[in-house]
């Protein structure tokens, strides 16, 4: 199964179907994607799911049916245990972005956290689950699949947020402080810190 984020609100991708009733189940095959995506937006929807029988090609049929954008990001980690995050439209996030062409998906992850933070020495420790969220960009909605590393950096020096992508704030933060920022952030961040068992007292 795969947990889609649309405006912070899931949709799952189930080869399975489920008996609960507090959501609605769509044929991937037949559906209309925009229309659920609106949807969404507009708080009809809060948990939804997408079913095909075959889960090998779920992520196949919806590529088929909205475009893909795909990033690179990092869950970097200083010699404290600290860990980088940003600050962004006033919510905290993690240092990710698009892939460029040519590029590896490790070079974009590492590339992309340097350019929104200033943080360099960076080595990846292991590939982390990726993540998957529906945004609309000049009026289309696409959806962003973050490849996300475990990373880690020497770098003691200033950090400096990137003006052009928004970020407000660049800052290392400590377990309560992690703990404390994931009242104010995103979903598939909340899966990704709790993955690394970060949000554990």
């Amino acid at each position: 199964m795969y947990k889609v984020f649309v405006n912070d609100k899931p949709l799952f991708l189930t080869d399975k179907i489920e008996k609960e009733t507090d959501f609605k189940l769509f044929l991937l095959d037949s559906v209309d994607i925009d229309k659920i995506i609106i949807k969404y937006f507009q708080n009809k929807i809060d948990k939804a799911f997408l079913y095909h029988p075959n889960e090998k090609q779920i992520l196949k049929k919806i590529k088929e049916k909205i475009p893909v954008q795909k990033a690179g990001g990092g869950v970097v980690f200083n010699d404290r245990g600290e860990v980088l995050f940003i600050l962004r439209s006033g919510k905290w996030d993690l240092p990710k972005g698009g892939i460029e062409k040519n590029e590896e998906m490790e070079e974009t992850a590492m590339r992309e956290v340097e350019e929104e933070t200033g943080v360099s020495n960076l080595s990846i420790v292991r590939k982390l689950p990726k993540t998957y969220h529906i945004f609309k960009r000049n009026g289309k909605y696409k959806l962003k699949i973050t490849t996300w590393y475990e990373m880690t950096s020497t770098y003691e020096g200033e950090l400096v947020g990137q003006i052009e992508e928004g970020i407000e704030q660049v800052a290392w933060l400590n377990k309560d402080q992690i703990r404390e920022a994931m009242n104010n952030s995103y979903e598939n961040i909340k899966l990704l810190i709790d993955e690394l068992g970060l949000l554990k007292e």
